[in-house]
């Protein structure tokens, strides 16, 4: 469901444009990057990512600035070095939403693995 705000006539009962624009770079790129994990025979037991989004609300339109992705992974056999190569192709190669969104704003990201962060980078 989408909604706006109550200060624009809405009920604030669902996500609002922009955040679901936040939620299309999550699902596009968690397909991304599960689907290439699959390939490289990666077993995880959880996998959950999390998506911040400064905009400058002194514009109009207030587009997004900066974005932060969080990439949680969780299992016992994961290989970091195939982790950081599945999140860093969908980020700066195949998720056309991070694609179109990197032209007005710095988009960094975070992966951890069983609570540890292992990389931490910006496109």
């Amino acid at each position: 469901m989408m909604d706006a705000s109550p200060n624009i006539g809405g009920e604030g009962t669902g996500m609002r444009p922009m955040e679901m624009l936040l939620a299309g770079l999550g699902g596009c790129s968690g397909i991304d990057v599960v689907s290439i994990l699959k390939k490289k025979k990666q077993d995880f037991t959880n996998f959950e990512m999390e998506i911040t989004g400064d905009r400058d609300s002194s514009e109009v339109p207030s587009l997004y600035k900066k974005i932060h992705v969080d990439f949680y992974f969780e299992g016992d056999n994961i290989n970091h070095d195939k982790i950081n190569q599945a999140v860093d192709l969908s980020i700066q190669k195949y998720c056309s939403v991070a694609k179109t969104l990197e032209k007005s704003a710095v988009i960094t990201y975070s992966i951890f693995i069983n609570k540890n962060e292992i990389q931490r980078l910006s496109v």
